[in-house]
């Protein structure tokens, strides 16, 4: 068996940039026919014109993840031009902040609009096409956030968590029709978002700084990092896995309270 995607068609919502861009590119290299859905019409537009450029075969399908019609349409249009659906991969994502008390409800609707919301509207509008296919592999990015929290992101916490259990029941649904879905939950990648995020802070550099040192790899990650994994999952390699949350956050979630706990709590006992 071997790995890659040759004659396989794969759908990347959210992939104009970051994971989402990254994911397409890192699909076409192994020999899909990428289609990219993105909201982002010039910098979806802009990433398939590289890839194309490149010499691989992918498409531009503008759409609001947030509405179900416009998601059907972009998905049965990349199915026909393709010929065909075998991979789904819902990367679009947004970040918001706020506690229960701080997040408006435009803010709250708008996070789960575009993670939630969504994801269920790509799958339920791909799941035709890989069932006609005879099966097929989807791939949900979630977050660390999908089983940890972070202060003030009520929102985010929220989606992310739902992306898990959304995982679950698609997995035990339609695991006797030979689909699979799988999650991944990335640390900190250097994302636009990620950099959006930081342009909040009073010291960016220093929040920045913060979040290498969460990681006992002692770095943020990089997105063709988490497109690789999404890529092991959605391949036939991973074929006997299905319903998993694969954390690729350089260690993130090992260490007991944090690694400033390791670093200054008891973990760090043990060095003197």
């Amino acid at each position: 068996m071997s790995f890659g995607f040759q004659g396989k068609v794969a759908v990347v919502t959210g992939g104009a940039m970051g994971i989402g861009a990254a994911t397409a590119a890192t699909l076409c290299e192994l020999g899909a026919r990428v289609a990219v859905l993105d909201r982002d019409r010039k910098q979806g537009s802009s990433t398939v014109a590289d890839l194309t450029d490149a010499g691989h075969a992918a498409s531009f399908h503008a759409c609001d993840i947030e509405d179900a019609e416009s998601v059907q349409v972009a998905i049965d249009a990349a199915a026909r031009q393709h010929g065909g659906l075998h991979v789904v991969v819902h990367s679009a994502g947004i970040q918001r902040y706020g506690n229960v008390l701080t997040t408006s409800a435009e803010v709250w609707r708008e996070t789960l609009g575009v993670h939630l919301d969504g994801c269920f509207y790509a799958v339920r509008s791909a799941l035709p096409h890989l069932l006609a296919a005879g099966g097929g592999s989807i791939v949900i990015v979630g977050s660390v956030q999908s089983v940890t929290a972070v202060a003030n992101s009520a929102a985010y916490v929220t989606a992310k968590h739902a992306l898990a259990g959304l995982t679950r029941s698609i997995a035990l649904d339609f695991a006797g029709r030979n689909v699979r879905a799988n999650c991944v939950m990335p640390g900190a990648i250097d994302t636009p978002m990620l950099r959006w995020s930081l342009s909040l802070a009073a010291a960016p550099q220093a929040v920045l700084d913060g979040c290498a040192r969460a990681h006992p790899l002692g770095r943020i990650g990089r997105p063709e990092e988490v497109a690789r994994a999404i890529a092991f999952l959605a391949s036939d390699w991973a074929s006997f896995i299905t319903g998993a949350t694969l954390a690729v956050d350089g260690g993130m979630l090992v260490p007991s309270g944090g690694m400033g706990f390791q670093t200054s709590g008891t973990g760090s006992l043990g060095e003197q």
